[in-house]
C-alpha cells in the first residue's frame, strides 16, 4: 500500500439544460481555511429529530468550519425533507451564496433524483464550491457532472456521520491542504497465514486511467435514461450498495451492461455491499460470482476494494477527478488535487 497515512489503510501522500458538444471547462474550488462557512443541505431523507441536525454542526465545527442551514433543513413533506422546490431552493441558495465555501448533506435517504431538474447548474458553475455526502446524494454528484460544472465533488460521509478519524483526515488533507492521495487495502495482519480483510478481489488485472464517476448502484442505474448521468467513456466505475440481495445486483449490472455503460468503462472498483444477503440460501450465486460474471468478461482492470460503503470504513473519492488504478495492488491514486 502507498502513502503515508495509516488509520483505517488510508493513506494521503435550475437551468435550462446546456448542450455539452465538447469538454466542459476545468476549474477548482479554493481551499478550504479555518472559519470558512459551510453550508448543510438535506436534498432528500428528513431528518429525524433537531439533535441528529445538531450533531452534524458539532462535526462542521470540530473541523474548524463555520455550519449555515439551509432554509428547509427541518422541514418534513413525507420521507422527504421538505417539499421538490423547498429542496432545491436549499441547495441553490448555498452555491450562490459568496460566503459559503463547501456544502454538505447532512443525510441521504430518498429524493434527491426529484430535484435534479430544479438546479441552477449555470449559477453552481459560476461559483465552484465542493459538495460532500454519498449514498442518495450519487445522484447530484452525477448530475453536476453531467452538466459539466468542471470541478470534482466528494463521496463522503454524510455531515450527520459518525466521523471516524480514517474519513476525517483524509477530507482535511484533500480540501485544506490540497492533497493527492491513494487509496488502498489495510496492512496485512501478523498474526494470521491469510488476512481476509487485506485481500483483494480481482476481476480484471492491470492498471488504468481516467475520471473517477459513481456512488451508490441502485440510485446511478436508476438514473439510466435520463439526462443526469455524465459519459462514462473512459472513466474509472466505482460503486458500493447495501440492503440489496445478489440477484438484485445482478439486475442492476445486467442493466449497466446492456445500457452500454459497462463496456465503455476504462476500469471498475466495487466497494462495500453492507448487509446484501440473498435469502434464498444455497444454490444462488454469490457476490463475488455476479460480480465476477459482469466485470471479468470487460477485459479491463476491475476489482473490489471494501474502503467505501455504508459500513464504517469511508475512504473520500472525488467524483470527477482523474485517478490511476492498479487491480494487482488494489489502489485508487488521485492524479490530480480537488481543489485549486
Amino acid at each position: 500500500m502507498l502513502g503515508t497515512l495509516g488509520a483505517g489503510g488510508v493513506m494521503v501522500a435550475g437551468g435550462n439544460l446546456p448542450l455539452l458538444a465538447q469538454s466542459p471547462r476545468r476549474t477548482r474550488a479554493p481551499r478550504l481555511r479555518a472559519g470558512d462557512v459551510v453550508g448543510l443541505v438535506a436534498p432528500a431523507g428528513f431528518l429525524a429529530d433537531r439533535s441528529e441536525l445538531e450533531l452534524a454542526e458539532d462535526a462542521m465545527r470540530a473541523m474548524g468550519l463555520e455550519p449555515r442551514r439551509a432554509a428547509n433543513i427541518l422541514d418534513r413533506h413525507g420521507y422527504l425533507a421538505g417539499t421538490d422546490a423547498a429542496r432545491a431552493a436549499g441547495i441553490n441558495a448555498m452555491f450562490v451564496d459568496p460566503a459559503v465555501r463547501l456544502v454538505f448533506s447532512v443525510r441521504g435517504g430518498w429524493g434527491s433524483a426529484r430535484i435534479l431538474p430544479l438546479l441552477d447548474y449555470a449559477a453552481i458553475r459560476r461559483d465552484p464550491k465542493v459538495l460532500v455526502g454519498f449514498s442518495d446524494v450519487t445522484a447530484l454528484h452525477l448530475a453536476l457532472q453531467s452538466q459539466g460544472v468542471g470541478f470534482p465533488t466528494i463521496h463522503g460521509p454524510n455531515a450527520a456521520g459518525s466521523w471516524p478519524l480514517s474519513s476525517w483526515e483524509p477530507l482535511r488533507a484533500l480540501l485544506f491542504d490540497g492533497a493527492t492521495p491513494t487509496y488502498g487495502p489495510p496492512p496485512a495482519a501478523t498474526d494470521r497465514l491469510i488476512d481476509r480483510a487485506a485481500r483483494v478481489p480481482v476481476f480484471g488485472p492491470g492498471t488504468a486511467e481516467g475520471p473517477l464517476l459513481g456512488g451508490n448502484l441502485t440510485v446511478l442505474s436508476a438514473l439510466v435514461g435520463t439526462p443526469w448521468l455524465p459519459d462514462f467513456t473512459g472513466a474509472i466505475l466505482f460503486l458500493e450498495e447495501t440492503n440489496e440481495a445478489q440477484y438484485r445486483i445482478d439486475r442492476m449490472l445486467t442493466q449497466l451492461g446492456q445500457a452500454g455503460i459497462l463496456p465503455r468503462l476504462a476500469g471498475v472498483v466495487f466497494g462495500q455491499c453492507t448487509n446484501c444477503t440473498d435469502p434464498g440460501g444455497y444454490g444462488n450465486f454469490t457476490l463475488f460470482e455476479v460480480l465476477e460474471q459482469h466485470l471479468a468478461p470487460l477485459g479491463i482492470p476491475a476489482f473490489q476494494l471494501p474502503l467505501f460503503g455504508h459500513g464504517g470504513q469511508q475512504a473520500i473519492l472525488p467524483v470527477g477527478a482523474r485517478c490511476r488504478i492498479d487491480a494487482g495492488a488494489g489502489t485508487i491514486a488521485l492524479l490530480e488535487p480537488v481543489v485549486a
